[in-house]
């Protein structure tokens, strides 16, 4: 659309008739719709859609991640009107990439809660789509895993983290963030020996065969040597990317429940995503992100760029597709 366009536009996520394209929008006001992608349930066509749990039943410490899907919406309209900076093409203008909108779920019956999950984003998945979520705490990724799983077998992930998320927990039943990853590996939905969680920085007793890249590694090695290893590890097997804001240092990402110091950059984190193009990235998720305690809304701005990383990571896979 050209951007003398926009002057007969009105609220693009509900009024535009092209899902593909950018969007030359005041970033101020309108729908907040990730990337001003068309908000639909309509997956008829569509190559990518992004979803939103907002769920932080899970958490050990700081609550507030159910406000992070509409953060990084909002956060997003400044991303809209450009191609994505250093990638050399455009996924919104190549692909069918619409809005789903949040999952809807109860509160108050959180047993139900992981079940939903499982049959939002494996319904997803039926239509032919792929799923790219925002979150949520990070415990929303292990039925999100399931519904991959159900498609690929057992998924290489790659985890950007502050944290292993593997305590041991071998009560299925228990909703915990610092778990899910466990009990992922125990469930046979990820294979550890093809995966990788970069920028841990927190101790853990066992990491159950995953290979880790931890934060010091990261700042000694550098982005493209990180990234070197981790295309290694994980070859061309199925591969789920999941990233905890947390994952970057509280001087980038204050709005988190868990903040640990010591983290990555993001001009770090930017450059390892981008060096891993060409990965089999089948889904995505970033996760973790608590607006109340980030008055800036800089923890939101960077989970945005994130998803939109994640967006082209996909897309690189599909464009050597066709």
């Amino acid at each position: 659309m050209a951007l003398e366009d926009a002057k007969t536009q009105v609220d693009m996520a509900f009024t535009r008739k092209d899902r593909r394209g950018l969007a030359f929008e005041n970033a101020f006001g309108g729908a907040t719709s990730f990337l001003r992608r068309a908000y639909t349930k309509d997956l008829t066509g569509v190559d990518l859609t992004v979803t939103g749990v907002p769920f932080d039943q899970a958490v050990t410490n700081r609550p507030g991640a159910r406000f992070g899907p509409r953060a990084i919406r909002e956060a997003s309209a400044l991303q809209a009107f450009d191609p994505p900076f250093g990638w050399g093409f455009d996924p919104l203008s190549e692909f069918t990439v619409t809005d789903h909108g949040d999952m809807a779920f109860d509160y108050a019956d959180t047993g139900s809660f992981p079940g939903l999950v499982q049959a939002h984003v494996a319904g997803i998945l039926a239509s032919g789509a792929g799923c790219l979520t925002l979150g949520g705490d990070h415990f929303i990724t292990l039925p999100i895993l399931r519904a991959h799983a159900e498609v690929h077998g057992p998924l290489s992930v790659i985890q950007f983290d502050a944290h292993s998320d593997l305590w041991a927990d071998d009560d299925m039943a228990r909703i915990d963030h610092g778990t899910f990853m466990y009990k992922a590996v125990k469930l046979g939905l990820v294979d550890p020996t093809r995966s990788v969680q970069i920028g841990i920085r927190t101790e853990c007793d066992d990491y159950l065969g995953m290979n880790v890249i931890d934060a010091p590694t990261c700042h000694r090695l550098g982005p493209d040597a990180v990234a070197a290893e981790v295309r290694r590890i994980v070859g061309d097997h199925p591969t789920y990317l999941t990233f905890d804001i947390d994952a970057l240092d509280p001087a980038f990402a204050p709005g988190t429940g868990t903040p640990v110091w010591g983290g990555l950059a993001s001009w770090q984190a930017a450059a390892i995503l981008r060096a891993l193009a060409g990965v089999n990235m089948i889904g995505g998720d970033v996760v973790e992100v608590s607006p109340p305690y980030d008055t800036t809304g800089a923890t939101a701005i960077a989970a945005a760029h994130l998803a939109m990383e994640l967006i082209c990571l996909w897309a690189w896979t599909r464009r050597a597709e066709q």
